[in-house]
Formats: C-alpha cells, structure tokens, sequence
C-alpha cells in the first residue's frame, strides 16, 4: 500500500481527536516539541511535504495507549471523510430547549461544523464565548464533546447544572454524592457541586488550540 502525507498527517490527526487531544495537546503528551505536529509543521519553507518520523509515531502510540492496528486503521480512511456536527454558542448551552436529560442535542438552533469522522455518533461542538477559561480557551474557540464519554479524574468536562449554569473544568474528583471540579482559569475558583444539582456531565474530547 502506497502512502500519502496526506494520509499520514490525517492518521495522526484522528489520533489526537479520538483520545481527546488537539494536534499539540498530543505532541505535548508525548514529550514532543508542542508545535511538532502544527499544520505549519508539516511543509518546509519550500512548500516540500515534512514526514512525522516513526519515533514520534512510537510516541503517540505509548502516549496514548493506542495500539499500531487503531494508527494503521486510520490509514485507511480518506482524509475528506468528515461529518457535520451540531454547533452551538457556549453561551446559549445554558438556555433551555437545546439539550435533553442525558446531555445529547436535541431541537433547533444548531449550526454545523465539519469535523473527521470518529466513530462517536452523539458528539457535538461547543463554541466558547468570553474569557473565562483563558489561558486554555480562548474566544472562539470550538471543542468537541462526547456525552456518551464516561468522564475519568483529570479529564475536562463540560457541566451543565440544574439552574442552567454551564461551565468547563477539570474533573478533580467524584464521589457519590459530588463532583469536585478545578478551574481552568486560576482566577476563578474551583468548585465542588452535589450531584443533585448536576443535569449533566459530558467529557471534552478535543479543542481547536
């Protein structure tokens, strides 16, 4: 089998999404230069195509658990074979009539983004408004949520509370009586809510960082 750039670029690249990383979250994982596997990476100044080397592909693998098999798997696929997703403001995830009791989107209102193809049928993007999650997230930025996703300590999460409040944060812990969650921003202070006031809880799978 004769493979591209392309193809290669894009295995790594769903890669990162399927366990929750942007391209540099990823490299970052894995002990590489953050900036490794930027689309700016991966021409030189002479427009010549970059290669990842197979170290590195080694890296991600350990980094991430995945097997050769899941990398190879994703070679297969065309890089064009995306879908759309649901896209919704952050700051109307709050409002009513977008979200069922599970967290799945429901109703109208949804735009669309186009997004690789996955394999998690239910996830959708959030777009953040504001400053609140700065330094992580900025203004504009778009993360993919999985509410099918069972959120593990240490994972960021998008919350929804029962009074409408909807914020991203660090799982820090649960128990089962609460959920203890840490800020992304060291401005604003954890917090620690009981699980009666909890709608929803769904696991933040990548970011356009």
């Amino acid at each position: 089998m004769t493979l591209s750039h392309d193809q290669i670029w894009s295995a790594v690249d769903r890669l990162a999404a399927r366990y929750g990383f942007s391209a540099s979250g990823l490299a970052r994982k894995a002990g590489l230069d953050p900036t490794a596997f930027n689309p700016s990476k991966r021409a030189g100044p002479d427009g010549r195509p970059r290669w990842p080397s197979t170290e590195s592909i080694a890296k991600i693998l350990e980094a991430t658990g995945a097997s050769l098999d899941e990398f190879m798997a994703g070679l297969d696929r065309d890089r064009r074979a995306t879908r759309g997703l649901p896209l919704l403001g952050f700051a109307q995830a709050g409002r009513g009539g977008y979200f069922d009791d599970g967290g799945f989107p429901v109703g109208t209102g949804w735009d669309e983004v186009a997004f690789p193809d996955i394999g998690d049928e239910r996830v959708y993007a959030l777009e953040i408004s504001g400053d609140s999650m700065l330094p992580l997230y900025r203004d504009g930025d778009v993360i993919i949520v999985s509410p099918t996703s069972e959120p593990r300590r240490g994972d960021r999460v998008v919350v929804r509370t029962s009074d409408g409040e909807v914020m991203v944060k660090e799982l820090k812990r649960r128990t089962a009586k609460t959920i203890e969650l840490r800020s992304l921003n060291p401005e604003h202070p954890d917090r620690a809510l009981p699980l009666a006031e909890v709608s929803w809880m769904a696991r933040v799978m990548w970011a356009s960082q």
